[in-house]
Formats: structure tokens, sequence, C-alpha cells
């Protein structure tokens, strides 16, 4: 129980903290009752780090603004209608809001909002036990009326009340049942198992945008795997992310030991290790794990078998990137995003094709020129593909990604490569051939273009010298 200690410990701390005691001391003095509540409370008692500070009370919000008026900093009323009051006090944010007792229309499946009377009866109505956990204050008495201790030292994730009921109220709280899988370490008991196998369409009544939120919580944490898995095993990836379970039916001809669907999600943990291994101070990188997880989803459209038993996936990389698209523009994403990881889909087998007729200097400037400004995610994502258990195969394959890295940068200390450009300008172009605007300026540009990438910077009259013969060249085609 030391880890129990510890943690009321760091509640105290947490307590005596001035903006938390100033707050208490105001609902206090005001006769109201303050609870911290939920994330803060479990993650104390979890070792994690207490970010987000919300607390509830039985004020309500028009109450709330005049106990804190006095001591914000500044305070805002955005969530009023939901009863939530946002305040930042000595320099901390905070949010406030009022004992809920929610209950759904049935068509539109939003909460009706009902304020209630008690904390007991507003942590029943919460998504999971180990959330139901308040602190009151100024007092320091932990409230837990559905047993969310217990569930915390047992590392179980239940709901409140019948699962059924809880998933019916909000759909979303199956997402997030499996995203709290990989974020807490913990296991969901059977029953809102099953429940969520029976309920799973019901995620038909959330919006897009809501689920898009959970699947990118779930993908930033440290290990998204069991949260994953998760996903797939209750069904709700074949109603939000069809092409992750269509992945279990296809074998890996790169990598027969394991099918796609097991590569892709080792494919993702690679590149979260090396996120954490290359770029230490970045924050989690949502584009390049998205790659990660989708970089093969062009298979199962693309799989064509051989003589002889071989299984072949051409072209899987421009298809998966096609889907890729579509699937992520379905959820809402944002257009960079979407944008981004369907160029790491399609460019993540060029290593492999390049490879294969050797590393040019011609053949390093298109690699870099198409990765453009997603050359560092790319090469982390080709790195992270590499999941053979075969050692000299994948010393081979880390060598080949070393020996590009080498070439880059060496190209980089003779040229301008991450800006590839040609040797003359539209103007220069119209100059020196003395034409005006036209589709004939284009394409001299690409011309010199291609000239550029193949034999790198010409210099400006050599330049025009190759332009005079390939415009006479043209001409008298």
């Amino acid at each position: 129980m030391q880890h129990v200690q510890t943690a009321m410990n760091r509640l105290t701390e947490l307590a005596a903290s001035e903006p938390v005691a100033t707050l208490a001391a105001a609902f206090r003095d005001a006769g109201a009752e303050l609870a911290l509540v939920g994330g803060p409370v479990r993650d104390a008692f979890l070792g994690r780090p207490v970010t987000d500070l919300d607390f509830t009370t039985n004020a309500r919000p028009d109450r709330i603004l005049e106990i804190i008026a006095p001591i914000a900093d500044t305070h805002w009323d955005i969530g009023r209608e939901f009863g939530t009051i946002g305040a930042r006090i000595h320099g901390e944010q905070v949010e406030i809001t009022t004992y809920r007792a929610d209950s759904y229309d049935g068509v539109s499946r939003k909460p009706v909002v009902e304020f209630g009377d008690s904390i007991e009866g507003d942590l029943n109505r919460r998504d999971f036990t180990v959330n139901a956990l308040a602190l009151s204050l100024p007092e320091l008495e932990l409230v837990d009326p559905t047993g969310g201790f217990d569930d915390l030292l047992e590392g179980t994730l239940r709901t409140p009340i019948e699962p059924e009921v809880s998933f019916g109220d909000d759909p979303l709280r199956m997402l997030r049942a499996v995203r709290f899988t990989s974020q807490l370490g913990f296991h969901l008991d059977l029953a809102s198992f099953d429940a969520i196998v029976a309920l799973g369409g019901r995620l038909a009544d959330i919006s897009a945008e809501r689920i898009r939120d959970e699947l990118t919580k779930l993908l930033l944490t440290d290990k998204p795997r069991a949260g994953l898995e998760l996903f797939v095993e209750t069904g709700l990836a074949e109603l939000v992310l069809p092409e992750l379970p269509a992945l279990q039916l296809e074998t890996d001809a790169a990598h027969q030991h394991k099918d796609v669907y097991e590569h892709s999600i080792k494919v993702l943990e690679n590149a979260i290790a090396l996120e954490t291994e290359r770029r230490p101070e970045h924050a989690p990188d949502l584009e390049l794990r998205l790659g990660a997880l989708l970089h093969d989803i062009g298979k199962p459209r693309t799989r064509a078998f051989a003589p002889g038993g071989a299984v072949t996936f051409h072209g899987h990389d421009w298809v998966g990137a096609k889907m890729t698209r579509k699937r992520l523009t379905g959820l809402r994403f944002d257009n960079d995003t979407v944008k981004h990881v369907a160029r790491l889909v399609e460019l993540h087998m060029r290593l492999y094709n390049y490879a294969e007729a050797g590393w040019t200097d011609s053949a390093v400037r298109r690699f870099t020129r198409d990765a453009g400004a997603q050359l560092e995610q790319l090469l982390l994502l080709i790195r992270a593909d590499i999941t053979t258990r075969n050692r000299r195969k994948s010393d081979r394959l880390q060598f080949a990604i070393d020996d590009l890295e080498a070439r880059i940068a060496e190209l980089r200390e003779r040229e301008e490569i991450d800006a590839i450009r040609p040797d003359l300008d539209g103007e220069e172009i119209m100059r020196i051939l003395e034409i005006g605007p036209s589709r004939a300026v284009g394409e001299a540009r690409a011309f010199l273009l291609e000239l550029r990438l193949d034999e790198g910077p010409l210099g400006p009259e050599t330049a025009k010298a190759r332009l005079r013969e390939w415009w006479d060249a043209r001409e008298r085609a």
C-alpha cells in the first residue's frame, strides 16, 4: 500500500498548491462543495504526471462565476450550457463543472444536460470507474462510490453502471475504452467487452470528428498495440478503419513469419521507438504513426499469386496511398495530414525501387525532391518497415538506408538538394528564347529541372547553352 500513501501525498501537495488552495478556500467560504475529479486523481494513484485540473461542484454555473470572479486571472464560460466554467488562477488553467445527471434524447444521442445534487450521482454517470474518483476539498477525503480504487489496483476498465446502458448513452465511450487500454495499460472487463461487440454499430451515431479525435489519442499513446488489438477484436475497427482488420487475411511475402496486420502494428511500434531515439525533443508524430499503421493497406487489393506459390503486391504503395486519402478524408482529418500521410504511404517502397539500380547522384536527388519536407519522416518509416527476423537481410536493409542518408549528406555539402530548382527561372527562359508567357516556358523549365536532377547544378552559361540546344531541336521536330 506504499504507492497508495505516495498517491495521497501527491494529492495533498497538489491541494496545497496556490491555485488549488485558493479555489478550495473560495468555494468553502461560499458554502459550496468542491472536489478534484477524474483524471488528476486517477493519475496520482498511477504515478503518472497530473496535468489537467478538473473540478466538480454543487454550485450552478452562475454561482461558479460569482465565486471565481474575485480570484481568477481570467475566466470564460464557453461550456456554460453544459455546466462548465473555465478559469486561470495564479497562472493555472482549471475547469469547474456543476454536478451532472445526463440523460439522452434517444434520437440525436446528444446528452440532455441535467444538473445533479450530489457528487455520488455525478460520479456514477462517468465513463469508467477509474475515472469516477474524486478528492473532496479542502477535506482531502477520497470519494469512490463505484469501486474505482479497487479497479485501479487490479488494472481493470469497468463502467460504473451496466455497460449496455453506459455505451448506449454515449457510444464514444466504446472507443475511449479502446484508448484507455493503451494509455493506462489496463484490461477491459468481460461484460464491457461483450457490450461493445453487441453495440458497436451505435458508433454510426457519433460524428466523424469525435471518432477521429479518439483514434488520434490512441495512436499518440506510447504503446498503442493493446488498444489497436482491442479495436480489431471488438469489431469497432471494421466500422471505423476497416482497412486494418482486412490485413489479417493476407500473408506478406516479404515477411512470411507474420501476416500484414501483425507486421503493420510492429512497424508502428518501430516508428515510435525511432521517434523516441532520434527525436526525443519532438512531440509524438501523428503523421508518421498513421503512415506506419496504414503503409500496407493496399496489399489486400493488389495480392497476386505467381507460379510456384510466390505472393506479390505490385503497386500496393500507390493503391494504398489512394485508400489512405479516402479513409482519412472520411474521418475528417485536416487536408495537410491527409496529404502528408498519403505521401508517406506512396513513397515507402521507393528505397527498394532505387536500391536495385544503385544510388546514383540522380537517384538521390529525385528521392530527396519527391520526399520534400517529409524526407526525415520517410526515412524513419522506411527503417521502421524492416521487421524481418533474418538478421542478414535486416542488416543489409539497414545498411542501405545508412548509405542513402550518407549520400544525401554528401550531396548537401556539394549542392542544394532540399529545394531543387532549374538553373534558370521563367523570366530568364523567356529572355533567352525570346518568347512570352506560354506553355513552352513550362516545358523548358521541366527540361531544365530534369537536367538539374540528372547532372546537378550546371551553372547559368551551361544551362543557357543546353536550353538553346533543346529549343532548336524542338523547333526542328
